[in-house]
This record gives structure tokens, sequence and C-alpha cells, in this order.
């Protein structure tokens, strides 16, 4: 029988993930904003950190919007809130959370801690927002704001150049306009465990498959195949939307 591979608890050295961040935070919720529902669970029920999540998104949305709409003053709002998506994405937080590494410090229970919940994309982006809204309880919007735009300023400063990368569906739907293409039509086959899903979407414009993309959700699945198509669309008639590539970065 093989060896199972060691499972890493979360690092209890939180001053270094505070120091991260460049604000403190009360202990009992900066505990609660590391607890995954998987480790409150196993451990008879205690609070997870989904209320702190929730508040932590809606503090991150009104920093992200009105970080853009004051940078960006003759940016159109169907433009901003294509930035404000990237901006504030699951993969685009996940690459926060990398950056801080925040995944060693969250707390999971053992399923998720086997099946690599330490790096997967919804579970820190999650944190992410729940860190957010203990900030914000903790010490209002300004000093939050501070954090905040540290954090995402690398996020803020691409968003503007991504141009279709943006939002792969909706620039698939512009340019399949702009052809008269059909609008695209998406399916999506899941596979795996509930602990573990994996998606592959098709797209398909008029009765052709046009392109495929594969991820962890559905979403994701959905823009890399957008991405997919919209290359090719553009590859066979590369002057009509040539423009309109300012980067290839797929956002979900």
């Amino acid at each position: 029988m093989a060896r199972r591979a060691p499972v890493q608890e979360a690092r209890d050295d939180v001053d270094v993930l505070l120091e991260r961040l460049g604000l403190t935070i009360d202990p009992e919720l900066l505990v609660l904003a590391l607890t995954h529902r998987s480790f409150a669970h196993e451990a008879g029920g205690i609070p997870t950190n989904e209320r702190l999540e929730f508040l932590g998104d809606s503090v991150l949305g009104i920093i992200v919007t009105e970080h853009l709409y004051r940078a960006h003053p003759d940016t159109p709002e169907g433009d901003l809130a294509k930035m404000r998506a990237a901006t504030v994405s699951q993969r685009a937080l996940a690459q926060v959370a990398r950056e801080l590494g925040l995944g060693d410090f969250v707390l999971l229970g053992r399923g998720e801690l086997v099946t690599g919940g330490r790096d997967k994309d919804s579970i820190l982006s999650d944190t992410v927002e729940a860190l957010i809204g203990a900030a914000y309880l903790c010490h209002g919007l300004e000093p939050t704001r501070g954090m905040v735009e540290r954090l995402v300023a690398d996020l803020l400063g691409h968003a503007a150049a991504l141009g279709a990368g943006l939002d792969w569906k909706t620039s698939l739907q512009e340019l399949a306009a702009a052809h008269e293409q059909p609008g695209p039509t998406y399916a999506v086959v899941g596979s795996g465990p509930d602990h573990a899903r994996s998606f592959v979407a098709t797209v398909t414009l008029g009765a052709q498959p046009y392109g495929t993309g594969a991820g962890t959700s559905k979403k994701i699945a959905e823009q890399r195949a957008a991405k997919d198509a919209y290359e090719r669309l553009l590859a066979e008639q590369p002057a009509a939307g040539a423009s309109g590539v300012a980067g290839t970065a797929d956002r979900a």
C-alpha cells in the first residue's frame, strides 16, 4: 500500500500574515476569517468565514469601483464594469492570496487538506474577501482602502490594458455580431467528486463548435472556451477585429 503524503497543518505565526497585509486585525476576527467551512464542520459546527466573506466582497467592490471611477474619468461604464470584474474575479483574488502565502494559514478540514485545498482558487479568493471584511470591522473604510489598493495594485494597473480579455464571453458575442455570426451558445460538462469538480465547456457559433476550455468552475471553463473561440474567429477575419485585442489574459 502506498504511503499517504503528510498533511500540512495551518501555520500559526499569523504575525507574518498581518505584516504582509499591512494592518492589524483582532485575533478572534482573524481566526474567524481564516476558518473554512470544512474545518468548522469537523470542529463541531463552529462559525465559518462566510459572513466575513460576504461583507468583504461588498467592501472590495466599492473600493475597486471608486478607484476605477476616479482613475479613468473618460472610460464608459461598460468598460469600467469589465475592469472591475477582472480585478475582483476569483482567479485574480487567488493570485493575490498566493502572493501573500495565504493558503498556508487557512484552517481546513482533512478532506480539503488531502485534495489540495490550500491552493484552490475558490478557497483562496473567499479567504481574501473574509480578511477584507475583518479589516473593515476593525478599522473602517479608509485604512481598509489602503490595504486593498496595495493588494490589488498590479491587477488595477493591468485591467485597463486587457482589452478583450476583460470578459471573453462578452467580447466573443460582440465580435460574432460584427461578423454577422449567430450568437455563441455554451455546453458545459462536469466531472469528478464534489470536492474536486472539473468542467469542460464548448462554445458553438451557429452549428459549428468554435472553442473549448477547461476549469475548476463552469464560469472559468466558459471564459476559456470563449477566449479560444474569439482568437479563432479573429484569425479567420483579422482585419475586422484586430484592434479589439489589447491583451490575452483569461480572467474568469
